[in-house]
């Protein structure tokens, strides 16, 4: 009897054709990050239960862009950069499980359709956008890592602009920021082929990085701006209050999370 193989779709004779391999899954990236305040009521709406509020600045937001270069075990995808290199930018928000607090992803674009495909597995509701952030170099015009050096982020989808952001870089920091610090709270939803019949997968997961190495840290000043699009709702995480803006190269490795509950969600 013929068999198929593969991580994910497509399944084939070889699984050559699946979308992603396993993981683990391996990560090289520049992360911009502007972190601000908004209405808490604003990200109480996002958190299903049993999900609450963070204890402390619940209305704190990390908007993150994030230029990738990733590959699995076997590293074959980095002489192949197609399949290795992708941008995305996101939205973070914290909240509560059990007394522990948690990063969520809230929204989150990527440019192309395997990091989509991670996301489903991940629990992170991906969706197709187009990304672009200023990329530091050593020569010519490119900003160096640097106080005062620039940084421009935009954050498109649809054809609608969603996201702007201009940081500049003020000094080293000890940090990268706190609203993205924690292990991510993610939700994996697949409604069931019957109507009316919910979920057929619905769980609550742990996430967070098997390994993780950082160059230094920058911190710097952000002007940020969000827009109103017909299909999008990042704008009703508006802007109440900076807090601070991120610079920082990071490498890191994830391979899976961890069931903290099955089928007690509220979604729809």
């Amino acid at each position: 009897m013929a068999s198929v193989r593969g991580y994910f779709h497509p399944k084939t004779a070889t699984g050559s054709a699946s979308l992603i391999p396993s993981p683990p899954w391996h990560y090289s990236g520049d992360l911009l990050t502007v972190e601000y305040r908004t209405d808490p009521a604003r990200v109480r709406e996002l958190l299903p239960e049993p999900l609450g509020l963070a204890d402390e600045d619940p209305g704190a937001v990390a908007l993150v862009w994030a230029d990738w270069q990733s590959c699995a075990a076997s590293g074959e995808e980095l002489l192949d950069p197609v399949r290795a290199q992708y941008k995305e930018a996101f939205a973070v928000v914290r909240c509560s499980y059990k007394g522990r607090t948690y990063s969520r992803c809230a929204y989150i674009w990527v440019d192309k359709d395997f990091a989509v495909a991670r996301g489903l597995h991940q629990g992170y509701p991906k969706k197709l956008g187009s990304i672009h952030q200023t990329r530091p170099h050593p020569y010519g015009p490119a900003p160096r890592i640097e106080a005062g050096a620039r940084f421009g982020a935009t954050l498109a989808a649809a054809d609608r602009r969603l996201a702007q952001a201009v940081v500049t870089l003020t000094g080293p920091s000890e940090t990268n920021g706190f609203v993205n610090g924690h292990p991510m709270a993610h939700h994996r939803w697949l409604p069931s082929i019957e109507p009316g019949k919910g979920l057929a997968l619905d769980e609550l997961i742990e996430s967070g990085a098997a390994s993780f190495e950082a160059g230094p840290a920058w911190r710097g000043d952000a002007e940020l701006e969000l827009f109103e699009a017909p299909t999008e709702e990042l704008a009703r995480l508006e802007i109440r209050e900076p807090i601070a803006a991120y610079y920082r190269q990071v490498g890191v490795v994830w391979s899976g999370g961890t069931l903290l509950e099955s089928g007690t969600s509220a979604a729809e």
